[in-house]
């Protein structure tokens, strides 16, 4: 008779649809579960291998594919990145709004750099998350979603001055067409997912039939939606990619590689180093306020610790409460999907699931206790 590990245990108390969780190392996986559905109305049950939205997840494999450019000489950290991207040049700030809610604007004192979008300190927002931004939206007529008018806004504040969750992202992706001449889609696959085996990873102009469908909770009732965050007008760099838990695996695993993973590198050691080390002290990563807490409450992985940020990830300071060292990193995407890599210990984690709001109890509960089981 088999043993519940943790993680279904977790899982049986979560109340979720359906999850995966994979536990690697730099060798390969030491851990793989699949549990619950892709579709509770269909009955249809979650596969280790079923496409899902990884959203926010996107961000580091779009952070990657810049940073190869960054070493080519094809992109620069720190120059002003409004030369390639127009929308970006001589920002302005958002200052607050007058007697009939009209946006009141004044010239950011200095320019963004792709430095400033990896690390989520050009200014930007999101709409979901920062009021301002929602009522700026609101004043000015709200765009379509998947848009790059859904991506244009005016800063918070100048640049460099605080870490704020943004679209930043989105613009990173649109740098690396800007610099390519091709579809963000297109790049990354010849140049990270081909090279790593990630054959089920792509922006996808619609969900496949096969994929998980994303679940609403309202109390204990779980309800599938139709909601897809790709298909829009531009390859969304800060969340539309679709993939599989064993895919982003193998991107784990080559960060823990130090930017090789069987035989073929992607990225050089020092660069993973670079990426990999907090750029944004003395500010503090990783709190996510919420406009609209339907789609994502207000959420921070370690409250308790000063977080930092890299050129794409969140990183932890201090042990972790489920054993992950200090100097980990990770993140997460907007349908209870999250991911650690742990250099110090080799060991890094996936746990998939597609359910909102964001920053579910139950999802953490299980993400958790993946975590831990790595490290006992």
């Amino acid at each position: 008779m088999s043993q519940t590990t943790p993680f279904a245990a977790a899982f049986a108390e979560a109340n979720l649809p359906g999850a995966v969780g994979l536990i690697v190392d730099r060798g390969g996986v030491r851990h793989a579960e699949v549990l619950g559905h892709a579709d509770l109305a269909s009955g249809v049950p979650m596969q280790l291998d079923t496409v899902c939205q990884i959203a926010s997840m996107t961000k580091a494999l779009v952070s990657t594919g810049a940073m190869q450019l960054v070493e080519q000489g094809r992109l620069e950290l720190d120059a002003d990145v409004g030369a390639l991207l127009p929308e970006l040049a001589n920002p302005q700030v958002l200052t607050g709004f007058d007697a009939d809610g009209k946006p009141q604007l004044r010239p950011a004192t200095r320019a963004i750099t792709l430095r400033h979008l990896l690390t989520h300190t050009a200014g930007l927002g999101y709409f979901f998350v920062h009021p301002e931004v929602l009522q700026y939206f609101n004043a000015v007529g709200m765009p379509m979603p998947g848009s790059r008018a859904s991506v244009t806004m005016p800063l918070m504040f100048d640049p460099g001055e605080r870490w704020e969750y943004s679209v930043a992202t989105d613009w990173v992706g649109l740098a690396i067409e800007a610099a390519t001449g091709e579809r963000l889609n297109d790049y990354l696959n010849a140049n990270l997912f081909e090279p790593l085996g990630m054959t089920s990873t792509a922006f996808r102009e619609t969900l496949p039939a096969d994929a998980a469908r994303v679940h609403v909770r309202a109390g204990e009732t779980l309800s599938p939606v139709d909601i897809y965050l790709g298909g829009g007008e531009f390859d969304g760099g800060g969340g539309g990619i679709t993939s599989t838990a064993p895919d982003y695996a193998q991107f784990v695993r080559m960060v823990l590689n130090g930017g090789e993973l069987e035989g073929k590198r992607v990225l050089s050691t020092a660069t993973i180093a670079e990426m990999s080390r907090n750029q944004v002290a003395p500010l503090r990563a990783g709190y996510m306020g919420s406009a609209m807490p339907q789609l994502a409450a207000p959420y921070d992985t370690f409250p308790d610790q000063h977080t930092g940020w890299g050129l794409g990830f969140l990183i932890n300071p201090e042990k972790g409460p489920n054993g992950r060292s200090p100097g980990s990193l990770a993140w997460a995407g907007i349908f209870n999907s999250y991911y650690w890599i742990d250099p110090v210990a080799g060991l890094g984690g996936v746990f998939v699931s597609q359910l909102q709001p964001f920053g579910d109890k139950g999802a953490l509960a299980c993400f958790g206790a993946l975590e831990a089981m790595a490290y006992a």
